[in-house]
């Protein structure tokens, strides 16, 4: 098979096309859908997302922005469009939708003008990351960083309708269009399938990790050990060896301030706790640390704003952080055992309630309403036996999980290097599987 070469800026991407092939560019192909729901045809709302496609906003993973309530807001997509969120197609937000229903205004439908043309090889070039990255160039707003899976993170860049449609893409005969869409099709959905079963694997031991702590931190280490009730919702049946007590009686507020804001400035993870703030992905460094909260080691650094997503944690490090978060000591306990009993869901969920604050994203949990929050603790040797075994099992647990995470990120990358060979004719599909000369 003879190759061309590429011939204009916007096709650097694609590199070299098989020489039956040619390029056109995105308005000559696909035709943008742009139906508002005026009238109500569909109050079905879809939702769109990089990981999960157009999907009914119903079944949407992990929340996000409230529908509208007013349908005419919105616009129409149909089966068979492709649908972009024209504000983060960079980060991967585009799908092929198998639903009609309304989606956000803020959204691009495309359809092919020629009903001979198989709107599934197109999307599989708009799903690679290659496509994706290519558009840069023509976005305006702000790209914040690129991750180590190669997608854009924190991004609110939008890429205008009229930009996109002058993007040159591969255009082959209809016919190899379809091969190729019928190939990825197969290939594509036994790496889905395979991803999925990996993810839920992670999903399994993320759930058995949450599990054994919360026994752990609830119920000790006796397992005939007599239980009484705390007459606390949050803490319900107590071992009746421990004792309960208010937060105040036990931490004490770190308060001092950096004075010329040079040490090491640190920040909380979610997921991995207090680290240097260069390790922390969107940690935003002030221009002056000056007035910093210090942190020393053993430390619990709380981030007071949105409470609920419990991002707190004990620090391996002296330095300084935000004063939007609170510092704790304490003499009187093991502060590792308070850290994973207050990261227990029915804590979390007791943040929520006691937090101030309107609208998601801006509530608070202040030391006072902190300090009134009650646990119930074992005496100061089984604390440190439980953190003792915690901290065991808690490592094996995560090292089984980062191993599945890697293994689902060399997948991601085959499926994209797939997805990239057979949309620019790199590599033709075989015989066997159909394929078109």
């Amino acid at each position: 098979m003879q190759n061309m070469k590429i011939n204009d800026k916007n096709q650097e991407w694609i590199g070299n096309i098989p020489k039956n092939w040619t390029f056109k560019k995105i308005k000559y192909v696909l035709a943008q859908r742009n139906e508002k729901n005026i009238p109500i045809k569909s109050k079905d709302i879809l939702s769109l997302t990089a990981k999960q496609g157009v999907i009914p906003y119903t079944e949407k993973e992990g929340g996000g922005n409230k529908p509208k309530t007013d349908f005419s807001a919105y616009k129409l997509a149909y089966p068979g469009d492709i649908v972009m969120n024209s504000m983060n197609i960079l980060s991967g937000a585009v799908g092929l939708s198998k639903y009609f229903g309304c989606v956000s205004p803020v959204y691009y439908m495309l359809y092919c003008s020629n009903d001979e043309d198989d709107i599934r090889y197109f999307y599989y070039v708009f799903a690679n990351k290659a496509f994706q990255s290519s558009l840069l160039g023509i976005g305006n707003g702000i790209l914040m960083k690129e991750s180590e899976n190669g997608t854009f993170n924190t991004i609110r860049m939008r890429i205008p309708i009229e930009k996109l449609n002058n993007m040159s893409i591969p255009y082959p005969k209809p016919e190899i269009q379809k091969a190729i869409a019928n190939f990825l099709d197969k290939k594509i959905g036994k790496i889905d399938e395979v991803s999925k079963k990996i993810q839920q694997e992670i999903t399994d031991l993320e759930k058995y990790r949450k599990s054994i702590i919360t026994k752990a931190v609830t119920t000790g280490l006796n397992k005939n050990i007599q239980m009484k009730d705390s007459n606390i919702d949050y803490i319900n049946k107590m071992p009746s060896t421990w004792h309960l007590t208010r937060l105040k009686y036990i931490l004490t507020e770190r308060n001092q301030r950096s004075i010329d804001g040079k040490e090491m400035l640190l920040s909380v993870s979610q997921k991995k706790g207090v680290l240097p703030a260069y390790q922390v992905k969107r940690s935003i460094k002030a221009n002056s640390l000056v007035g910093y909260k210090f942190v020393k080691q053993n430390d619990l650094v709380f981030n007071k704003l949105n409470p609920a997503l419990a991002r707190f944690g004990v620090s391996n490090y002296n330095g300084i952080t935000s004063p939007d978060f609170s510092v704790y000591y304490s003499n009187k306990i093991n502060i590792h055992f308070l850290s994973f009993l207050l990261k227990t869901s029915k804590y979390v969920t007791e943040y929520k309630r006691l937090c101030s604050g309107v609208g998601e994203g801006y509530t608070r949990l202040y030391t006072p309403t902190l300090y009134n929050i009650k646990v119930a603790l074992p005496a100061i040797k089984e604390q440190n036996k439980i953190v003792d075994i915690l901290n065991k099992k808690d490592k094996k647990i995560k090292r089984l999980i980062e191993k599945r995470k890697q293994l689902l990120l060399t997948l991601n990358r085959y499926k994209q290097s797939i997805i990239y060979e057979y949309v620019t004719g790199k590599k033709q599909v075989p015989t066997e599987e159909g394929a078109v000369e």
